[in-house]
């Protein structure tokens, strides 16, 4: 008879996925053999990963998807991938970066800190670091944050890049993140994007006042089938959203939100003026 080893759920999210692996297998009736066959690797491959003796891929999680049928679901092998890897991020935000790779069309708001997509390697550092001076994250979770964000930005280029299109509230570019160095590395760098095609980079200056559409950051994905779905984040936890009734009017608030921002060249015009220190 074959040694069947006992699977602990509750060891470590590693153990967690695999044991949901074999669970899941089993209800199919299919051996490890079966399941090699139909994702392209080998049986111990298989029983390595449901014995937590190796650690899933994406690139796994993502066959594993196909296989189970969970693409886009909440319980998608690839969402419990992401929080397994980043589990020091918010919840829901690992799922909604797995859309936001394969999005076509990408909105954002922010205020405050210049967009996670925008970033430079230094400015990420300064504002993850941040939070471990704060005690609220350690050195290493930071540095995951780093590379997590690096990785998200590697994502976007690609044959067909998604279009782009940011409005930033005018404090991003006055709250100073990383000393000057890193400010004026950071400008630049908005600077050199808003010269691609693909990037749209607006300023909601403070004149608006009242007028200012949002007083949250927005994130708003549009994907290949057309659907939009919306990211939102309290302090505490994120959730992605894809009920029409929320998702709909939020973009036609941000459409607004783009027509009082403004323009693209006025936008790098103020982010010029300000790198250069004049008024």
């Amino acid at each position: 008879m074959v040694n069947i080893k006992q699977l602990n759920p509750e060891a470590s999210p590693q153990a967690a996925f695999g044991a949901r692996l074999r669970s899941m297998r089993e209800e199919r009736g299919w051996i490890q053999d079966q399941v090699a066959d139909m994702v392209g690797c080998s049986g111990r491959h298989i029983s390595a990963i449901e014995t937590g003796r190796k650690p899933a891929t994406l690139p796994f999680a993502r066959k594993a998807d196909r296989l189970f049928d969970l693409i886009g679901t909440s319980e998608s092998f690839e969402r419990q991938w992401q929080e397994m890897k980043h589990g020091n991020l918010l919840e829901g935000f690992p799922e909604y970066v797995g859309y936001e790779g394969r999005a076509v069309e990408i909105r954002l708001f922010d205020v405050g800190l210049i967009p996670g997509l925008l970033q430079t390697p230094d400015y990420a550092r300064a504002v993850a670091y941040g939070h471990v001076q704060r005690g609220s994250i350690t050195p290493e979770q930071a540095d995951e944050r780093v590379a997590f964000l690096a990785e998200r930005q590697a994502a976007l280029v690609r044959p067909r890049p998604p279009m782009v299109f940011v409005v930033m509230d005018e404090s991003c570019l006055h709250q100073q993140v990383g000393g000057p160095e890193v400010m004026d590395a950071q400008l630049q760098r908005l600077e050199e994007v808003a010269g691609l095609p693909n990037w749209i980079i607006q300023v909601a200056p403070f004149s608006l006042g009242a007028r200012r559409a949002f007083y949250l950051p927005v994130n708003l994905l549009t994907l290949a089938d057309r659907s939009i779905l919306a990211y939102a984040e309290s302090q505490a936890q994120g959730r992605v959203e894809r009920e029409t009734s929320f998702v709909v009017p939020m973009l036609t608030a941000y459409h607004q939100f783009q027509s009082e921002a403004l323009s693209k060249a006025a936008s790098v015009a103020k982010i010029s003026q300000l790198r250069k220190g004049t008024p």
